[in-house]
């Protein structure tokens, strides 16, 4: 999306981008260590903690999409077609059947924890056995579950452009656990002088703004629409 959006906003604001993609949970200890101007991340409490805590804000809405449940097209678990993630992946844990998890605190991690928590799976019994952590992105998630032949937890996004799936396709989709809000922050410049803040905020308002909306909007893989803004949605803090 980045190789979308960022050039329009450029030729808007003359201001240029760096990105670092890291998992939320380590791109929010980046900008803890003042290591970075903006972060832009999808795990709403760990978000909200962070502004509590002084590092950044305030946190803005940006846009939406959704988790789906990827799985092999013979679903040893039978979970295909099933609207409830945590009943999901209580079949899948009852079942034995492999499951690889990113393991990387990253937003789609911390989410996929929820789900667990949920489903009452206590995941230490099945470490080295049916669970796997690859402790890495999305993309080597997909890739070592297509090769596995495993079920997993990803956002739709990167599902629609990933293109090793071999036997993999989407087993569940459609719980509302699997919404998955993005926001954005600036980093504090009372916390860390040196950071580009008023770049930063520059970038957090164009993103909010119509022009960043829509070019979110505009961003497709064959057709498809990715991601969809909601800068303009207002709800209550995390639980």
């Amino acid at each position: 999306m980045f190789g979308h959006i960022l050039p329009l906003f450029t030729r808007d604001t003359g201001v240029s981008v760096r990105v670092v993609a890291l998992g939320t949970g380590q791109a929010l200890d980046v900008g803890r260590r003042g290591d970075a101007d903006v972060v832009f991340v999808h795990d709403r409490a760990a978000e909200e903690r962070f502004v509590r805590e002084g590092f950044g804000g305030p946190r803005r809405h940006v846009m939406y999409n959704d988790f789906v449940i990827a799985g092999p097209a013979s679903d040893p678990a039978g979970v295909r077609g099933g609207r409830d993630a945590a009943e999901a992946l209580k079949r899948i844990a009852a079942a034995g059947a492999p499951f690889v998890s990113r393991g990387d605190r990253s937003g789609t991690h911390a989410a996929e924890l929820r789900l667990w928590e949920a489903a009452g799976v206590d995941l230490a019994a099945g470490r080295g056995r049916w669970y796997r952590e690859v402790g890495q992105g999305m993309g080597p998630a997909l890739n070592t579950a297509a090769a596995m032949n495993a079920y997993v937890l990803t956002d739709r996004g990167t599902w629609l452009a990933f293109r090793n799936r071999q036997d993999l396709g989407i087993a569940m989709e459609g719980d509302q656990r699997l919404f998955n809000q993005y926001g954005v922050m600036a980093v504090n410049p009372e916390r860390h002088p040196h950071v580009k803040a008023a770049d930063a905020r520059r970038f957090v308002e164009w993103l909010v703004s119509r022009a960043g909306q829509e070019a979110i909007a505009g961003y497709k893989i064959n057709g498809e629409q990715l991601f969809f803004p909601n800068a303009d949605r207002s709800e209550p803090p995390a639980s």
